[in-house]
């Protein structure tokens, strides 16, 4: 093969073991995904804001932002489940670019896979530690959700993966929800598709062992837009296409759970940040109008960091997002109030 291997890794337990959680942050984590879970399945009212920086890149960035979504979520409490995303690994297009904090705890140094290992484990600790918040984290790479198994409330699968059958399956032995967004072409079915496939159990490889898993019935749908066969961005969150989503889950009676998150960036944006604004307040108002999206919609993701905009690799400004541009701090408050008042 034509590979160089640098260094063994950590194995999961030994992560686990450096960096432990606390009694008390397992069981805040617990009532956090009793929350969590109690807005898919409809027990709760409560919409999901699943919000953060594209991707997390320093430390103490990250910390900050967090921090200053918890006296937000007090005030909201009553409308509102804040989910803070903690992405630690960035999917690229092209291969090319910040792959985020496990490849590159220092975005400025080389790749060092190994402390990044740390570095993840040690800023979702410190989130639930000092914060309360249990995160949402992306899986790029489902071998490796055991690193922080005993830390996360909520996983997406990305639109590139959620077609590929490792990341099903692995997903349907996930005791928290995960979210199947559609793919990067638009095609419904395939996202419906890994939906029911994270529902069912299955044997598998992971990790070098057969094993077996029960299904996750809180496996649900994330709406993220589309390119289409000429390049060209097309969104999916209008009142037609929610429509659309509640008939395909009426075509599925076998679904559990049905929901759907509204992902306000990425296609749907086309990458115009502040569009998530107007965005998520159109979707508020679908729900207004028809009771069946109102059923089906369960929130909202958005991308927002201390600083509006994006910034190149080798800038430094404080809080701002190095990756995907994302929305500011004053901008994202605003935003949770005016969503509270409108829910």
């Amino acid at each position: 093969m034509n590979l160089t291997y640098k260094k063994a890794l950590f194995q999961p337990d030994e992560i686990k073991a450096m960096y432990p959680i606390s009694e008390e942050d397992k069981a805040q984590r617990e009532i956090n995904n009793k929350e969590i879970k109690a807005v898919l399945s409809g027990e709760s009212d409560k919409m999901l804001l699943i919000i953060g920086p594209c991707s997390a890149d320093h430390e103490e960035c990250v910390i900050d932002y967090i921090s200053r979504l918890r006296p937000v979520q007090d005030k909201v409490k009553d409308k509102i489940v804040i989910v803070p995303r903690i992405y630690t690994n960035k999917p690229r297009t092209t291969g090319a670019g910040y792959k985020g904090m496990l490849h590159q705890p220092n975005p400025l140094a080389d790749p060092d896979i190994h402390q990044g290992l740390i570095a993840i484990r040690k800023l979702h600790r410190r989130a639930l530690s000092e914060t309360g918040f249990s995160c949402a984290d992306e899986m790029l790479y489902p071998e490796n959700h055991q690193f922080l198994s005993d830390l996360l409330s909520y996983v997406a699968v990305g639109a590139r993966s959620v077609e590929n059958q490792y990341h099903r399956l692995v997903a349907s032995g996930l005791d928290i929800p995960v979210g199947m967004k559609n793919p990067t072409s638009g095609d419904m079915s395939v996202m419906m598709n890994s939906i029911k496939a994270a529902q069912d159990g299955h044997t598998f490889i992971f990790r070098t062992w057969e094993v077996q898993s029960t299904g996750n019935k809180f496996s649900h749908a994330i709406l993220r837009g589309y390119v289409d066969n000429y390049g060209v961005t097309h969104p999916n969150y209008h009142y037609e296409d929610l429509c659309h989503l509640v008939e395909l889950y009426h075509k599925s009676p076998n679904l559990q759970n049905p929901g759907v998150i509204v992902d306000c960036n990425h296609s749907n944006s086309a990458k115009q940040y502040l569009e998530q604004i107007r965005i998520s307040k159109e979707v508020l108002h679908c729900m207004r109008h028809s009771s069946d999206i109102k059923t089906l919609v369960k929130g909202l993701m958005i991308e927002s960091y201390i600083e509006d905009g994006a910034q190149s690799v080798n800038e430094c400004t404080y809080g701002k997002s190095i990756t995907d541009p994302c929305l500011g701090w004053e901008k994202t408050e605003r935003l949770i109030y005016d969503l509270a008042e409108l829910l």
